[in-house]
């Protein structure tokens, strides 16, 4: 685990995470984005059934500090998201790897994941930014 990065996932440069199985992918945002944002006090899901391209807005996240656009990872369509969020949205800034996952999409094109980020680069990109 590099930091706060677990090892097993890949990361984008807007700091949501990424965790492939198979031909699906589960996302969230990564520690240091919650952390930067502080208390997530509500989020606007992306659409289940609608597909997004990589990069593409897919939902918001409001913190008590600031309102910042979520980014869909890799292109896919999304075909479940975390109702838990709702009405727990601080599950982001307590479990981000887990029991606050965004959420899940079906992979268009699964090889898109690996020019993602390792654990290693994005510590060292955080570590740029901080």
């Amino acid at each position: 685990m590099a930091g706060d990065f677990p090892d097993d996932l890949r990361y984008t440069e807007s700091d949501e995470w990424v965790r492939v199985e198979g031909g699906e992918a589960v996302s969230g945002i990564s520690a240091f984005a919650s952390e930067q944002l502080g208390d997530v006090v509500y989020l606007q899901l992306p659409e289940v059934g609608k597909r997004y391209g990589r990069t593409e807005v897919f939902g918001e996240i409001e913190s008590v500090k600031a309102v910042s656009d979520l980014f869909c990872p890799l292109s896919g369509e999304v075909i479940a998201v975390n109702e838990e969020l709702d009405a727990t949205p601080g599950l982001v800034n307590e479990e981000p790897y887990g029991r606050g996952w965004i959420a899940r999409i079906r992979l268009e094109n699964p090889a898109e994941a690996e020019s993602l980020l390792e654990a290693a680069a994005y510590a060292q990109n955080t570590t740029e930014r901080h």
